[in-house]
């Protein structure tokens, strides 16, 4: 799980054997009953990629809850919905499938879990009838599952969804800038 730079600062901090307990106790490739639970109730997520030269990029995806699965214990899926068209994430998966999630849950019982894995793009129509809004679902293979302590975890609350949240049956409410002069002549049409 740890690489040589990681090992010489624990060396240097004197951490290298909690690093191997949390290793040997915490982590695992499979999702269990809590990650899913953790998981699948969170209203968003962070998720890291990098390009081909390993230029990282940090994307915060959200949706309703749900709308990231946990379809199998070594599979995650979730959807991507109308953006903006630049594809930072999923171009930067086409071409490095390594990516990091990092799910909080916050509130009154913080939690944070992460997941390093590898992922695949699934355009399959079939598929991406049954999920609303998603233009693309992206399938996750853990490598590395991990819970982390949430203890600089704010005190904060979800008030309310997003009004973009996908809904079946509805139609997508589009975001103002879409609409301005700047960009209303090179906005594409959704694509679902």
């Amino acid at each position: 799980m740890y690489h040589q730079g990681q090992r010489e600062l624990q060396d240097w901090a004197g951490s290298r054997a909690l690093a191997d307990r949390l290793d040997e106790t915490l982590r695992r490739e499979r999702f269990n009953d809590a990650d899913k639970a953790l998981v699948e109730a969170a209203p968003f997520f962070f998720l890291a990629t990098a390009d081909a030269q390993g230029r990282p990029d940090c994307s915060f995806k959200g949706g309703p809850e749900g709308f990231v699965r946990i379809a199998a214990p070594d599979r995650l899926v979730f959807p991507d919905y109308d953006g903006n068209g630049m594809f930072r994430s999923l171009g930067n998966i086409k071409v490095n499938p390594a990516v990091g999630l990092l799910f909080m849950r916050v509130g009154e019982k913080p939690a944070r879990l992460r997941v390093n894995g590898t992922a695949a793009l699934n355009f399959d129509p079939a598929e991406l009838a049954a999920v609303p809004g998603a233009q693309a679902l992206v399938v996750v293979t853990p490598t590395d599952i991990f819970p982390n302590c949430p203890r600089y975890i704010p005190e904060l609350q979800v008030i309310q969804p997003s009004i973009y949240d996908p809904a079946p049956d509805t139609p997508p409410v589009e975001p103002a800038w879409k609409t301005f002069d700047l960009f209303k002549d090179v906005v594409p049409p959704r694509l679902r």
